[in-house]
């Protein structure tokens, strides 16, 4: 199994397109590496990838990654098709610069396909250009040698979905296994608490990829200034989740899905030493991780 972190931040990404706070700055000014938002691509054969989340910067996160190069025939391409963990924008409107492609299916669950269609109608927009193939996801299923199962993690509907009546797992993560070397994968970029069961979930795995939205549970009204609504994001800050990753240090730990605002961006920063000092890695977008 090979995996590339294509984007590791959160909606907007770094610098956020509207924003000035201390750390967006220094991104600008170079002083502070650029990241685009969160997305996954994963592969069990080296040869079929897929994404997990297709973030609105899909188009330069695959031109920047060479496993995902098309070819050999002028309109082939790796990619197979996506897995969406949740309805949000930002994880489901890179589908409309993959409009062109042929032959690409979306697994999502059953709250999420209903959310496309019927309270944002992307899934009609897209089969306009080229079909795609949407599957529910409702059980464990196989794609190109890899064992992937759903894990139900919250109930938090996107914004533009809050009128739905639709009730279920609208947040998941995904366990990736690969039977051929028994690697795990767990790819959990929204995290709303901790859930029950989610001790065994992370201890069968061998890398947890998390939710790092927010180191603090204030931080977006201390970095900008003003009533920033964060509590209602759906997103455990570090300081809630770390003390619990450190409970297993023999798995790989990870965190992903950096809000702008978030200190550890800055690997300078007393967060990002806290955060050394157990074991937990804040990688760079195109990190490739092999199990």
């Amino acid at each position: 199994m090979k995996a590339v972190l294509l984007g590791t931040t959160a909606g907007g990404g770094f610098p956020q397109w509207n924003c000035a706070c201390s750390l967006c700055v220094r991104a600008r000014s170079g002083s502070l590496p650029s990241r685009s938002q969160d997305c996954l691509a994963i592969s069990g054969n080296g040869t079929d990838w897929w994404l997990v989340n297709a973030s609105p910067d899909v188009r330069t996160q695959i031109a920047s990654c060479a496993s995902l190069n098309p070819g050999p025939g002028a309109r082939d391409t790796p990619l197979r098709g996506a897995l969406f963990t949740d309805a949000e924008l930002d994880h489901t409107l890179g589908l409309l610069t993959l409009r062109g492609g042929a032959g690409l299916t979306v697994w999502a669950p059953g709250t999420v396909l209903h959310a496309l269609k019927d309270q944002f109608d992307l899934r009609t927009v897209i089969d306009g250009y080229a079909p795609v193939a949407w599957r529910q996801v409702d059980g464990p299923f196989s794609l190109d040698g890899l064992e992937v199962s759903a894990i139900p993690i919250s109930g938090k509907r996107p914004k533009y979905a809050r009128s739905s009546t639709v009730d279920g797992d609208w947040v998941v993560a995904y366990r990736f296994h690969d039977p051929a070397t028994g690697g795990v994968l767990v790819y959990a970029p929204c995290l709303a608490s901790w859930p029950d069961g989610f001790d065994e979930v992370v201890a069968g795995a061998d890398c947890l990829v998390l939710d790092g939205t927010f180191y603090a549970a204030s931080e977006m009204g201390s970095a900008t200034g003003s009533s920033s609504g964060q509590a209602a994001m759906g997103h455990l800050p570090i300081t809630a989740s770390l003390p619990e990753l450190r409970r297993f240090p023999s798995v790989r730990r990870i965190y992903t899905h950096l809000n702008n605002t978030n200190p550890v961006l800055d690997p300078s920063s007393p967060e990002s030493e806290k955060l050394r000092e157990a074991g937990v890695e804040v990688p760079l977008d195109g990190t490739v991780i092999e199990l």
